[in-house]
């Protein structure tokens, strides 16, 4: 199951599927509320972790590999506690990890985030081109972000997580985009100390399923293989 990050749908995940299946697995791209194809409905917290967990119950899916990229993690980790037993793994992909009490927006300033939002509505405008800079994409690659993104219901944002537990409790997988940053978080390279967590570097900017797919692919694939034994 791949849930993209913020202003993107589920066609962010176009490359990156059919690498997946191509080499014989599912792939499950899914459009959060208020985004893409959906776009314009508002949605909070309870929402996007709904969302993902009504699609695999929908969809019948267990052994179930979730993936989350960038503002995508929050939700993600969230459902991910709530799927039991038919979840194999979590794979955050340059993204936030969610924290009981914390939102998406807590421990990094944004006062700026939250005055766009205001000042848009309740939605958290798209990036420009100068936001994509720098991130190992090409001109075509950053024209596709920027025609294909959304406006981003603020409210998914801002609100805190709730957890029963701790995201280290789940088996997960960090891919850290390096052009991105060289590191992971505190809190996340708190986690990867973990017996279950595991750290992979991916050389590459924030969006690695338009600059990187077919890597994207194989490392998703090898999270997976991981948890069979």
């Amino acid at each position: 199951m791949l849930v993209a990050g913020a202003w993107l749908g589920a066609w962010a995940w176009d490359e990156v599927a059919a690498e997946l299946r191509a080499a014989g697995d599912d792939a499950h791209p899914l459009t959060l509320t208020g985004l893409a194809e959906k776009s314009g409905t508002p949605a909070g917290r309870r929402t996007h972790v709904q969302d993902i967990v009504d699609e695999v119950e929908r969809l019948g899916l267990r052994d179930v590999v979730l993936v989350g990229h960038s503002y995508a993690g929050v939700p993600v980790g969230q459902a991910a506690e709530r799927l039991g037993d038919r979840l194999r793994r979590v794979v955050y992909v340059d993204a936030n990890v969610p924290f009981d009490g914390e939102s998406f927006l807590s421990g990094w300033p944004s006062e700026h985030v939250r005055a766009s939002i205001e000042e848009n509505d309740g939605f958290w405008p798209p990036p420009d081109a100068d936001d994509c800079a720098g991130q190992g994409l090409t001109d075509a690659q950053i024209a596709r972000i920027l025609s294909g993104g959304t406006p981003h219901p603020g409210a998914t944002l801002t609100e805190p997580a709730e957890l029963k537990g701790s995201p280290g409790d789940l088996p997960s997988t960090y891919v850290k985009c390096l052009l991105d940053g060289d590191v992971p978080p505190p809190a996340v390279a708190a986690l990867l100390d973990g017996e279950r967590w595991d750290l992979v570097r991916l050389d590459t900017g924030h969006w690695p399923m338009f600059s990187r797919p077919g890597e994207l692919a194989r490392i998703l694939r090898e999270s997976a293989a991981a948890d069979r034994g």
